[in-house]
């Protein structure tokens, strides 16, 4: 019988954590067999309590014992920081060094990392996070997968990913005919794989499939730290500046310049919220060259003042 260990970390994302063991609960269905077990594990108290508020009652903390063939799974979710404690680190590290395999869902790899468990493997991460993820952990080697799978770690973004992970770990130790009969079961269509991107296409998720005004705007998000005037974005893609103008106004009702400093200050605000950069480093990891201009393009943008950002408590 496979063991997992879930390890709640307060603000952690219900549909992460229940799209994880749902799928061993069904297996166990399934099969007609107890394959799966489980605990849920918080770090003091006998509850935690999710993003939305609901409290799940533990079975035990860190203190409990475990063996070398079970599989640690952390879930994170909102304010992660506040659980990247000495005592969850110093736990991980121990039980790794015994050779468990550990994963982590949501933004649980930013633990991982901290403790030293996703050096030189591949590591993913929720898209929201990922900027805040690269400026801590800059050497790592993080995916836009929706899960990743390298020896004895495994990351999955989030949210319905977490269903995919397990499927494939199902699938790889009790064959795929128990995963598809498990994903049937969870009206799962189709089983993602690594391969999987973990954000709809550019021109599905903005409603518009001019190929043209796709490729700019996926310029855009790949060069938000040293922005392209739009004349450069025009020349890249093959079109006039004035084309380009035309093509925004008509499709996003906003010009290219407008767009490229919206994008940049989503990135901007997510660093604030998520990372212990400086107010000057944000800006320049934006395209900033002047904290003045950044502060006022914010503030103009969002209401609010990139130092009292810092203040809310709206933090991923």
């Amino acid at each position: 019988m496979q063991n997992y260990i879930f390890v709640l970390l307060e603000n952690f994302s219900l549909l992460a954590f229940s799209s994880a063991i749902e799928p061993l609960r069904l297996a166990n269905r399934m099969s007609q067999e107890n394959k799966f077990r489980w605990n849920l594990v918080s770090l003091e108290k006998d509850h935690v309590v999710c993003s939305n508020g609901t409290k799940i009652k533990c079975d035990t903390d860190l203190d409990m014992t475990t063996y070398r063939e079970d599989i640690i799974i952390v879930c994170g979710g909102t304010n992660i920081k506040d659980n990247m404690t000495k005592k969850l680190l110093g736990w991980l590290r121990k039980e790794a060094r015994k050779g468990l395999r550990i994963g982590g869902l949501c933004t649980a790899s930013q633990i991982l990392a901290k403790a030293g468990l996703l050096d030189q493997k591949k590591c993913t991460i929720h898209w929201e996070n990922r900027d805040s993820f690269i400026e801590d952990f800059p050497e790592h080697l993080l995916t836009s997968s929706i899960y990743t799978v390298d020896g004895n770690r495994y990351t999955a973004a989030g949210g319905v990913a977490s269903a995919d992970l397990i499927l494939h770990l199902i699938g790889k130790e009790f064959g795929a005919e128990l995963a598809n009969a498990v994903a049937d079961q969870m009206i799962h269509t189709s089983i993602r794989t690594e391969k999987d991107s973990q954000r709809l296409s550019i021109p599905t998720r903005i409603g518009v499939r001019h190929p043209k005004l796709a490729a700019v705007l996926e310029l855009m998000e790949q060069s938000l730290e040293e922005p392209n005037s739009p004349s450069e974005l025009a020349f890249k893609v093959g079109v006039s500046t004035r084309q380009l103008e035309r093509l925004f106004r008509r499709y996003l009702n906003r010009s290219p310049k407008r767009y490229y400093m919206e994008l940049r200050l989503q990135k901007a605000r997510n660093l604030l919220l998520q990372t212990d950069m400086t107010i000057i480093n944000v800006a320049l990891a934006c395209g900033f060259s002047s904290p003045s201009h950044f502060s006022k393009c914010y503030r103009n943008h969002f209401s609010n003042t990139p130092y009292r950002e810092r203040g809310s408590t709206d933090n991923h």
